[in-house]
């Protein structure tokens, strides 16, 4: 009775979010109770809960660092022309219905990386594809896939995503370790999307067209619409009608090639931040530094005013968690249940794609179950210091890749309704566009999703570079300890 009072909190937390209620508000409520079932069951103070909540906020520091300048340098890449070139040089050739959905999606890929963002890649997005996918007579539900596909694709490996920020420091590791753990895979996944993408419009009409076409039939109401939902998505709009030069593409060239490197995440993204200010200088799309601040301060606030406050209460509502081992029971199941260590880690992944399931928002499922699979892992897994971290990169992987990807193959998940929103905002002209229409032509979520789990329960990760996890007898459940002792 004691271990299923510690997890009510969980169906609290997930209770209020899928009853509509904002994490923002759903988190210190749930941060409350979780304090009153520790203080009724173990017998804690509240004292004692406050302190655990505080303890487990330090791992937080870190990521809140890395998130506030993410969000300045996805703001400056935004307003000073570096993704309207991207954009513009994707572009050039002109579209047929053969071609809007795969370049849709590969575009995507790159901007959502750029920027870190799938919702802003998708609101600056959608105008040009939905409005060219219109002109050149395609698949408007296939568009759409695309565009959410490769929004996400971003988001799941960006160094500046948010949730690749969070889900990497809740799992104590790198960020740049994480991108390269995951980095071979993500790509395979982006090809075969692209490859799918491509074959879904064969036989499609040849008519091309170009950005600026679609751009210039977008109507006043939708422009109205933009400035309300997304006031950077109407400057992106603009700077690709008007047109940049091409080496504002130069900021996310070094973003990347500093990752490559090796440099820390605060370097990469301090690269991107300086080259913008300077090319954006030199091609008139800043017009001072005081103006570029501005940027850079609209970028910490956005992050200041939900994301951070968001994760201040989860990480204390996760820390009460810890303190009366709440996940314990959970953990004793799954280590009943599974036969080694890649299937504790393929629970794991179903832990994730559950939980975001659950509670309707991938943050919150990489918040949430995020400790879960961490405690389930190092409580119950032998292994030497270099094993355990790889363990710990693919936890984090499976955080952000069940919660961004796998919100893609939830209808009521609050990914969908943004999707859906926004798609019906800068396209009126739409009808019939539903959750399950665009779930049906989300290849690249389908391939990446279902890779994942496959990969991780045949042990075929083992032929992807970088993405092996250890096995035994190198590691090692403890319950099966006797079997290796010595090995």
């Amino acid at each position: 009775m004691k271990d299923i009072l510690k997890l009510t909190p969980i169906i609290v937390i997930a209770g209020l979010m899928v009853s509509g209620m904002d994490i923002l508000i759903a988190a210190p409520l749930s941060f409350m109770y979780a304090s009153i079932v520790a203080m009724a069951v173990d017998r804690f103070k509240f004292a004692d809960c406050l302190n655990a909540a505080l303890d487990n906020l330090k791992h937080f520091l870190i990521v809140f660092l890395i998130l506030q300048v993410a969000y300045a340098v996805a703001e400056c890449f935004m307003a000073t022309g570096v993704a309207a070139a991207v954009i513009n040089m994707s572009l050039a050739a002109g579209l047929s219905a053969k071609t809007v959905a795969v370049v849709a999606f590969l575009l995507t890929c790159v901007l959502s990386t750029a920027t870190g963002t799938s919702w802003g890649t998708f609101a600056a997005c959608a105008p040009i594809f939905l409005w060219l996918n219109h002109i050149v007579g395609g698949d408007i539900l296939l568009t759409i896939g695309a565009i959410a596909g490769g929004s996400c694709f971003g988001d799941n490996i960006g160094l500046i995503s948010d949730t690749t920020i969070v889900s990497s420091g809740i799992q104590e590791v790198e960020v740049i370790d994480r991108v390269r753990h995951q980095g071979v895979w993500s790509f395979l996944c982006l090809v075969a999307g692209a490859v799918v993408f491509y074959a879904a419009s064969m036989g499609m009409p040849g008519t091309t067209a170009q950005a600026s076409e679609a751009i210039s039939q977008i109507p006043p109401v939708v422009w109205r619409a933009l400035s309300e939902e997304r006031p950077s998505a109407v400057t992106l709009l603009n700077l690709v009608r008007d047109g940049v030069p091409l080496y504002m593409v130069i900021p996310l060239i070094l973003v990347i090639g500093t990752a490559i490197k090796g440099y820390s995440t605060l370097v990469c993204i301090a690269s991107g931040i300086v080259s913008s200010l300077i090319l954006g200088l030199v091609a008139g799309t800043v017009e001072n530094i005081s103006s570029f601040l501005d940027l850079v301060y609209t970028g910490f606030s956005d992050a200041g005013g939900w994301s951070i406050a968001m994760m201040l209460w989860v990480g204390a509502f996760g820390g009460v968690m810890r303190l009366m081992n709440a996940f314990d029971s959970v953990a004793a199941l799954i280590v009943r249940t599974v036969r080694n260590v890649r299937q504790l880690m393929f629970a794991n992944s179903l832990m994730c794609l559950m939980g975001n399931a659950a509670l309707s928002d991938e943050m919150a499922q990489i918040v949430t179950i995020g400790p879960i699979i961490k405690d389930v892992t190092e409580k119950n897994v032998v292994a030497d210091k270099e094993s355990m971290y790889t363990l710990a990169l693919r936890n984090a992987t499976y955080s952000d890749a069940m919660g961004v990807l796998g919100s893609q193959l939830i209808p009521w998940h609050c990914y969908m309704g943004f999707f859906l929103g926004i798609s019906a905002s800068v396209y009126p002209l739409a009808s019939g566009i539903t959750a399950g229409g665009v779930i049906a032509h989300n290849y690249y979520s389908m391939i990446a999703v279902g890779s994942m789990l496959l990969l991780t329960l045949t042990g075929w990760d083992r032929f992807i570079p970088l993405f092996k996890i250890p096995t035994e007898p190198k590691v090692y459940l403890k319950k099966d300890a006797a079997l290796y002792a010595g090995k």
